[in-house]
């Protein structure tokens, strides 16, 4: 699976891609802390790979289709079907592409894969409220504020809170066949 924008691919993310991930995580720590912590060794990478091996996560490089070169990472987590049939998502931009708008049109795409080709019908972004830049790019993505979700995810030796923002498919959707009529 490829899908592409203008200036942007979206890859899964697959071992294959353990040394430049790794080394962009380390190479944008300043970047990521405190938001998030990301697998910056081999080992590191290849236990949170793990995670998307029952298809309830699915992982994603957000490539720039000009160089090839990694953008950001997205992943699509926790993925619940029947009546809920929705997701939550995580995201990092790189240090050499941050602030170039290839994130943007990387969730984009991941939006688009999700409501199309995964059928869901919800998928949530939860953020820190110190981080602007993350709240400015949901915003611009259309995703609606919720509230506030108290020690939401430990981070960092720490319980943080987070922002809860979501968003639903235009019509017409297609629901899941594992969503119940009833």
């Amino acid at each position: 699976m490829s899908l592409t924008r203008s200036r942007v691919e979206l890859c899964p993310l697959t071992l294959a891609d353990e040394d430049e991930f790794c080394s962009l995580v380390r190479a944008g720590a300043e970047l990521h802390a405190p938001w998030m912590q990301l697998p910056a060794t081999a080992e590191e990478f290849r236990s949170w790979m793990t995670r998307f091996d029952d298809g309830t996560n699915r992982g994603f490089l957000i490539r720039v289709r000009e160089t090839g070169a990694a953008a950001g990472t997205v992943n699509v987590n926790s993925i619940i079907r029947g009546r809920y049939q929705g997701a939550s998502l995580g995201y990092a931009a790189f240090a050499p592409s941050a602030g170039l708008g290839y994130m943007a049109e990387g969730l984009a795409l991941v939006m688009e894969y999700a409501f199309t080709e995964l059928r869901l019908h919800r998928l949530e972004a939860n953020i820190q409220p110190a981080n602007v830049a993350s709240l400015s790019l949901i915003r611009r993505l259309g995703f609606r504020f919720e509230g506030l979700s108290p020690d939401y995810l430990w981070i960092r030796g720490a319980w943080r809170d987070h922002e809860r923002w979501s968003i639903t498919p235009p019509p017409p959707w297609t629901p899941d066949p594992s969503r119940p009529d009833f």
